[in-house]
């Protein structure tokens, strides 16, 4: 306790300094996946996923990133075994977020797209089994978290291939598949806009005091999917056909109406991702503001600042700026050829599936997701049309992150303990 009233206001610069650095690697590496499906499909320029990523990736974390953060935060650990030594949570918290950090930067510049969630879960649990006693971790919480690894892209990939089974059946298999294209695209941006604004309503405004009912929440989602779908139609409108000329530019005519959508779908997955994956970043912030701002008090409840929220929207905005196109290109066009139509769908089922995990505070790994709703779509196109040497090497990475972050969490852990107790 005399620890935490004597150098408080260190560890909390130096955690905001962690977590400003984990925030960055998930800017870095995991928004490039975010954005790799609109950049691979010739969409949206580079240039512009990252205009859209500062804007909705920010907006995300900051709305509704508050959910996910409280798992991070306090799910996975038990309090009553750190009861009597709050300063082991605080080492155990900065040396999660360096961890999960280092091992971020090494995959960023390696262009490995890698899962952030998996990178602060394994520094989590290993510094608690390691450092603490087997019995301070939540093991059926941790269960909890690594059952959602595995269903979270089952679900996606399941969402993907439906909705482009049916992009296939009612707009690509039709006599006029461009006329088709220009009268049923508004109706998926309704459903875009209309998914975000549903669980942002009912999950992601509550830490700033608005709370709706479900039928409420219902109207005003309809209402805004309504507003940005005559939005989207005045994009669509402006694309014209000839209709005299063949099949193929047919068909480049309705990915053109697709690449219209894909702007929309861009702007509800980064904000779907700003809002889970942000906690990565500042949930372990939080547990320790609250444990240094409560004197040690490691059972007491308090609202994750604002300011908190700010440190890891602004480093994950850097991320990308600063080193995001190097994993942009793996996703976007290692796994299958994606076209404007087949990146919609990924990237709807995607963010679709994110942000109900979000709401529900599940903190899931959106590399899974969104690699599973690729593999969706490329089984709907054909199982010829994956590449599965590299989706190996992916999931080879995926298996190398758990024990990374928990390796480098235990030296960190037991450095810091060697400095200060």
């Amino acid at each position: 306790m005399e620890l935490i009233a004597d150098q408080g206001q260190l560890f909390i610069i130096l955690a905001c300094i962690f977590g400003a650095f984990m925030a960055w690697g998930i800017g870095a590496n995991d928004v490039a996946n975010a954005m790799g499906t609109s950049v691979g499909s010739k969409a949206i320029t580079i240039r512009q996923a990252v205009i859209i990523a500062i804007i909705f990736e920010f907006t995300g974390a900051f709305l509704a990133g508050g959910e996910v953060t409280q798992t991070i935060r306090k799910g996975i650990i038990d309090p009553l075994a750190l009861d009597g030594q709050p300063e082991l949570l605080v080492f155990g918290m900065m040396a999660s977020l360096l961890a999960a950090g280092t091992w971020l930067l090494v995959a960023s510049y390696a262009g490995w797209p890698v899962s952030t969630t998996h990178s602060i879960v394994g520094a989590i649990v290993g510094f608690a089994a390691v450092g603490i006693s087997m019995e301070a971790v939540n093991w059926a919480k941790v269960g909890n978290i690594a059952a959602s690894w595995v269903v979270s892209p089952v679900v996606a990939g399941s969402i993907s291939f439906l909705l482009y089974k049916s992009v296939q059946h009612f707009i690509h298999d039709t006599p006029d598949p461009f006329a088709q294209s220009k009268r049923l695209v508004p109706f998926y941006i309704l459903l875009v806009g209309f998914v975000i604004s549903m669980v942002t309503l009912l999950k992601g405004l509550k830490h700033l005091g608005l709370k709706l009912s479900f039928i409420d929440a219902i109207w005003i989602s309809l209402i805004i999917g309504a507003v940005v779908m005559v939005i989207g139609r005045m994009f669509v409108s402006r694309i014209h056909a000839d209709p005299e000329v063949s099949e193929a530019i047919h068909i480049a005519n309705v990915e053109k109406v697709f690449a219209v959508l894909m702007i929309f779908t861009a702007c509800a997955m980064a904000f779907a991702h700003g809002s889970n994956d942000v906690a990565n970043a500042i949930g372990p912030v939080a547990a320790i503001y609250g444990v240094i701002s409560h004197a040690g008090e490691i059972t007491a409840k308090s609202a994750v600042p604002v300011w908190i929220l700010l440190v890891g929207g602004g480093g994950i905005v850097i991320g990308l700026v600063t080193f995001g196109h190097r994993v942009i290109a793996t996703v976007g066009t290692g796994i299958t050829e994606l076209t404007p139509s087949r990146g919609f769908a990924a990237t709807l089922a995607a963010a679709t599936t994110v942000v109900v995990a979000s709401g529900t505070g599940l903190p899931i790994s959106t590399t899974h997701v969104l690699v599973g709703a690729i593999l969706g779509v490329g089984l709907a196109v054909g199982s010829d049309a994956l590449n599965y040497r590299k989706i190996g090497s992916i999931f080879v990475s995926w298996l190398v992150t758990l024990p990374a972050g928990a390796i480098l969490s235990i030296l960190f852990f037991f450095l810091f303990k060697a400095i200060w107790a």
